[in-house]
């Protein structure tokens, strides 16, 4: 017989064959972790003593490089780079690089999930003005516009996070508002309504055509948001 025995030693294609998938799949590093007596510990699970915030560091990481290289330049590597982990602790927390992207857009996307509960609440003929407040209010902010930017620029650029954004929008956002409408083709209306502040905030925030992208906030609120009412419950 030929086949290989423990004593062999470690199986190299095998290794160097999941280091040709790239780091999605190999999950290294240039260091072993160790433990504070100085052995090695197994690879992509942390110690008992890992900070609790070590998963918050790496969701952090993952939205600054998602927004500035976008989908496809960012890997899970880059990631833990930027969190000052190993790459095979990403993997642990999260998976692949899909799985990344999908968790750090949830957390983005969670004060959109908050606002949307005020869109729903009120009188039906005003839910227009109050979409078109809660999207232009989050893209307003600083501390929510560097997210969606992240989100809107990696999903324009690739379709898995084009799925991840579609996904995420169509099952917490939109089909709840067109629950609330009690109108004919309310779905369609409110991706419709969607749409045109998605398009605003694109031309506004990310490609900056003017005058839009100096205009003040609250023009363009009241002269959206009849627009978007019209999506929502017109005839």
């Amino acid at each position: 017989m030929t086949g290989r025995t423990a004593s062999d030693g470690p199986d190299v294609s095998a290794r160097d064959d999941a280091a040709a998938h790239g780091d999605d799949a190999s999950a290294h590093s240039d260091s072993t972790p160790t433990r504070s007596d100085g052995t090695a510990r197994r690879r992509g699970r942390p110690p008992r003593t890992e900070s609790a915030g070590t998963r918050d560091r790496i969701l952090d990481a993952a939205r600054e490089e998602f927004s500035a290289r976008g989908y496809e330049k960012t890997s899970v590597r880059g990631i833990a780079k930027s969190a000052g982990v190993d790459s095979a602790l990403v993997h642990h927390y999260f998976g692949t690089k899909e799985q990344v992207f999908e968790a750090a857009v949830e957390v983005a996307f969670a004060p959109v999930l908050t606002a949307r509960d005020t869109v729903l609440d009120g009188p039906l003929d005003e839910v227009g003005e109050r979409m078109t407040r809660m999207i232009i209010g989050l893209w307003e902010s600083p501390v929510t516009r560097a997210p969606l930017l992240a989100i809107v620029r990696s999903a324009v650029n690739n379709e898995i996070a084009a799925g991840v954004f579609r996904r995420l929008i169509a099952s917490q956002l939109l089909r709840r508002i067109a629950g609330q409408l009690g109108v004919p083709d309310a779905e369609l209306r409110a991706e419709l309504a969607a749409a045109q502040l998605v398009g605003i905030a694109m031309i506004r925030y990310v490609i900056k055509v003017e005058p839009l992208a100096s205009a003040d906030a609250e023009q363009i609120v009241e002269r959206v948001a009849p627009v978007v009412q019209g999506h929502l419950t017109g005839g």
